[in-house]
């Protein structure tokens, strides 16, 4: 029998692992992840539109070549490469190769030019883009015990939690390095990065020349959390982490720690801003002249707020990481 079953005790990283990508784990499940959460994906089709200017942008650094290729990673049910393909210009479109990097089934519906991979494609040369991926990298969670020393936080699927062993090794050395805590408490939470910032590095590996952009919940050393961000989300609601596949499993991501040299962390609100999306109402005076397009322009507004909103996701955290090319946002 496995620990699944037996309700044994294991790292919040094995236990997430299974819960979120084993056989019958949350995100093989068919209503995909917008059946439980709206990203910025699922929020405008301006966010798709600001990506495709992003992969215009890479493609002109690298001096229009004849194949762009285009990745994106935790795909979902495609729905950010369909909505890129479909606002590239008809010249970037033919030269461009696009790809869906998902473990779950692909979708019966989804465009014949995409290819649906497990992991991306080697010797890409253009832009990877992950939205919301690493913050589902499964991790392990440490808490300070009333000795004030770092212990994993072991769990079982009913998510009923015990401190383990001391944390030691890498593990220590990333705490240490990435975590430091103003005052190691009884229980002060971590969660230890290290396993994103290799899964960062492996995707970055992957381009030959182009841009890698990571897009998620973030923080930075500081100020980290106190408490950590492990949570849980089911059916739109935040939820206790259970990690039997019922919800989804996640934590804020350490951006900084996953930065590698030559890479530039901000907000998604400036990066939007960079990428020609604001929330700026249009002129009144429209309303009056011209009120369908005035309605339309309102509307658009409202999507580019939301995306770009202080204390929403407008906070998210942007991970430049440029290989080969230079920083296509830069002034």
């Amino acid at each position: 029998m496995t620990a699944e079953t037996t309700g044994e005790w294991r790292g919040w990283r094995a236990a997430a692992e299974a819960a979120l990508y084993g056989p019958d784990g949350f995100y093989r499940r068919p209503e995909g992840p917008a059946g439980h959460f709206r990203t910025s994906v699922h929020t405008s089709p301006l966010f798709a539109g600001a990506v495709a200017r992003l992969l215009c942008r890479v493609d002109e650094a690298l001096g229009r070549p004849g194949s762009l290729d285009f990745v994106d990673m935790a795909a979902g049910r495609g729905e950010l490469v369909t909505g890129v393909l479909a606002v590239l210009p008809a010249e970037v479109a033919a030269r461009t190769r696009a790809y869906a990097v998902e473990l779950a089934d692909r979708p019966g519906t989804l465009d014949h030019r995409i290819e649906w991979l497990p992991g991306p494609p080697r010797g890409i040369t253009g832009l990877l883009f992950a939205n919301e991926w690493l913050d589902n990298v499964p991790l392990e969670v440490a808490e300070v015990d009333a000795a004030g020393v770092w212990r994993l936080v072991l769990v079982r699927r009913d998510g009923t939690e015990r401190l383990g062993e001391p944390v030691a090794g890498a593990e220590a050395e990333w705490l240490a390095r990435w975590w430091p805590a103003a005052s190691a408490s009884e229980g002060t939470r971590a969660e230890i990065g290290l396993p994103r910032d290799e899964a960062w590095a492996g995707a970055v590996a992957a381009l030959d020349r182009g841009l890698a952009v990571a897009v998620d919940y973030a923080h930075t050393a500081a100020a980290r959390p106190p408490f950590g961000t492990l949570t849980g989300f089911r059916e739109g609601r935040g939820t206790v982490p259970v990690p039997d596949g019922s919800c989804d499993i996640t934590a804020h991501v350490a951006l900084d720690a996953c930065a590698l040299p030559g890479a530039r962390l901000l907000s998604q609100r400036e990066a939007l801003a960079a990428l020609g999306v604001t929330g700026a109402r249009p002129p009144l005076a429209l309303a009056s002249t011209r009120p369908a397009e005035y309605v339309r322009a309102l509307a658009t507004a409202g999507e580019a707020a939301e995306l770009t909103a202080t204390g929403g996701l407008g906070d998210f955290g942007w991970l430049m990481q440029p290989v080969g090319i230079p920083d296509v946002l830069a002034n």
